[in-house]
């Protein structure tokens, strides 16, 4: 057997369960399991995205950008990651760094969701600048 292999599967069950609680809006059990997966492997992106997710859910956004920020780090061409980082930006009113994490993911995958978000926030810019 290889250890390694076990090592990574463990995390990649720890995330698995994390993902599971966060549907139940179990947030602070998915994040305490998402802690346990990066105690075991710190340079899996999709934990650090999934541990944002949690963390956003638990409404500590600082913290949440901080993991999304490790996730892209660690995978720049992560672009699910890229698109929740501009989410919570969008979210704190943050727009135009929330524009740039939506580019960075469309220019990796031109999803219709990433595409129209990016568009929402044009609207919501000129009805800023409007008011």
């Amino acid at each position: 057997m290889n250890p390694t292999h076990n090592h990574d599967h463990s995390a990649a069950a720890l995330n698995a369960r994390g993902c599971a609680l966060c549907e139940q809006a179990q947030f602070a059990q998915a994040l305490e399991t998402f802690d346990q997966a990066i105690a075991i492997e710190d340079r899996y992106c999709t934990i650090w995205n999934n541990r944002a997710n949690a963390l956003c859910g638990l409404n500590r956004q600082a913290e949440a950008l901080a993991a999304y920020d490790r996730a892209v780090a660690l995978d720049a061409q992560y672009h699910q990651a890229w698109f929740n980082r501009g989410k919570l930006l969008a979210e704190i009113g943050a727009y135009g760094n929330a524009v740039e994490s939506y580019d960075r993911a469309i220019a990796l995958d031109a999803d219709p969701i990433y595409l129209h978000a990016r568009a929402d926030i044009w609207v919501k810019k000129q009805l800023f600048a409007a008011a």
